[in-house]
């Protein structure tokens, strides 16, 4: 089984993804959590920029802070998470960097099976599970693809193979 997927078709860039990293991306989401839990939109660089705003103005008033160094619990905490972990990844900033060319409306996930088709728009929203239970997706993925209010999270888009852009 092959563990890279590629993003072809109608974009400025062809990309090779490759989910056996995404356990360090800090975009990961988890899914033991996500479908059950409140969610609201947020602007990320909105976001970013109120939280570096603060960060000045606390520095300008207080003056700087030595970091304190994680307790070691905390660091026993997260690595138990990410080794049992089950995560995801949403398709939105993969398909932003490939940068669709100017006419190009739908994404096409090519599975071992079939072809799955959805406008620009909605496989932004979809999220590729990476993991399970700290493991990767080795048996039918190397991701799975479920929607956004996980409708399908017990049937998920298996054997990805390719993305394609048209």
């Amino acid at each position: 089984m092959n563990d890279i997927i590629p993003i072809t078709g109608r974009v400025k860039f062809q990309l090779t993804i490759d989910p056996s990293v995404w356990i360090f991306d800090e975009r990961k989401i988890d899914l033991t959590t996500y479908f059950d839990e409140e969610r609201t939109e947020i602007d990320e660089i909105e976001q970013y920029s109120k939280a570096v705003a603060e960060h000045f103005s606390k520095e300008i008033k207080e003056g700087a802070e030595i970091p304190k160094p994680a307790s070691p619990a905390k660091k026993r905490y997260e690595k138990e998470k990410l080794l049992n972990g089950t995560f995801g990844i949403k398709m939105k900033p993969f398909i932003q960097n490939a940068e669709p060319e100017a006419g190009a409306e739908k994404v096409m996930i090519s599975t071992s099976e079939s072809v799955h088709s959805f406008t620009i728009e909605e496989a932004g929203d979809l999220i590729m599970a990476f993991s399970k239970d700290g493991k990767p997706l080795r048996e039918d993925g190397p991701v799975h693809i479920l929607f956004e209010d996980g409708s399908n999270r017990h049937s998920p888009i298996t054997h990805v193979r390719k993305i394609t852009l048209s």
